[in-house]
């Protein structure tokens, strides 16, 4: 569904997209992973046909998005990271609207808003104005609007930025109810543990350049990334940092609710010397959980820093 090819952006001196290549297959939900500046948004941009690029190729349905501009339109639903709305119009003309924008016959168009309202959860809120939704509301209701008029492609930049607990969960439920009817979707995020559990494939930007991309199962292979769970009486770091043989641990997280989360290299050490070490050094465990590898561990190996 999108294929990009040596995609590169040019400002002034700076190449803020350099020599990118990818691809997303139909009905993928495909996660743009990075950190800020990494070239995310100027890529989903282009994209979005609001950008032309420097050199290279941008696909979506096999229409180039620099000489088919109009038709790729067409196929794309976009929210940028920040969108603007009309406060002072209900939900339900705020969508209606956009309807007329991307010209949907006026018979059809209290249904879609109808149906678009439902499908965000939103029915309630048809009738109220737009400056009076929450952050999550004002979310959902812009990706229904990126939605009035059907298209295969989702381009999603931040969609949770700045949403509470509860609401990314409904945003993340949402996601996969619109893969299931059908949609290729593009999510630019920094939330990785959801990432992981939502997309079928990603992208690893960073300043620029794509580090790795593939399906996710080759991504987070074994040895991409490994981590433990570590529960100690008294100061877990300490105790860590203090016992043998640990010289394979490359960082040390704090839990909420106590203990460290512990990284290690694959290649130097594994759980089993790992947990000898400590016993070893005397220290009490409480408890030791290794943890599956996502695709937290694969940004940490490949840009070799932890996640802004």
């Amino acid at each position: 569904m999108i294929e990009i090819q040596g995609l590169t952006k040019i400002y002034g001196g700076v190449r803020a997209v350099n020599d990118v290549s990818f691809s997303v297959g139909t009905g993928e939900i495909f996660g743009f992973v990075g950190p800020n500046g990494a070239g995310k948004s100027t890529t989903l941009k282009i994209l979005a046909t609001l950008l032309a690029p420097t050199s290279g190729r941008a696909m979506v349905d096999g229409l180039d998005v620099t000489t088919n501009v109009f038709e790729v339109r067409g196929r794309i639903g976009y929210m940028p990271d920040f969108f603007g709305v009309y406060d002072r119009l209900t939900s339900a003309e705020y969508l209606a609207f956009y309807a007329a924008c991307y010209h949907v016959p006026r018979r059809r168009r209290a249904a879609i808003t109808a149906d678009l309202l439902e499908l965000v959860n939103l029915t309630e809120k048809r009738d109220a104005q737009v400056n009076s939704l929450s952050r999550g509301m004002k979310q959902r209701l812009c990706l229904a609007r990126a939605l009035v008029h059907d298209p295969l492609v989702l381009l999603l930049d931040e969609p949770a930025s700045g949403l509470d607990p509860r609401a990314r969960v409904e945003m993340r439920e949402l996601l996969k109810e619109l893969r299931s009817m059908g949609k290729t979707i593009i999510i630019s995020s920094h939330i990785l543990p959801e990432l992981s559990e939502l997309c079928t494939s990603a992208a690893i930007l960073d300043r620029g350049r794509v580090l790795a991309a593939g399906p996710l199962e080759t991504l987070v292979a074994p040895g991409a990334g490994s981590r433990v769970r570590v529960d100690v009486d008294g100061d877990p770091e300490v105790a860590l940092r203090a016992a043998p043989g640990v010289e394979g641990v490359t960082s040390l997280f704090p839990l909420d609710e106590g203990g460290m989360e512990l990284a290690y290299n694959p290649d130097v050490t594994d759980p089993g010397r790992l947990l000898q070490a400590l016993l070893t050094a005397g220290v009490r465990v409480r408890s030791y959980t290794p943890v599956a590898a996502d695709l937290e561990d694969v940004f940490m190996r490949v840009t070799q820093a932890p996640p802004s």
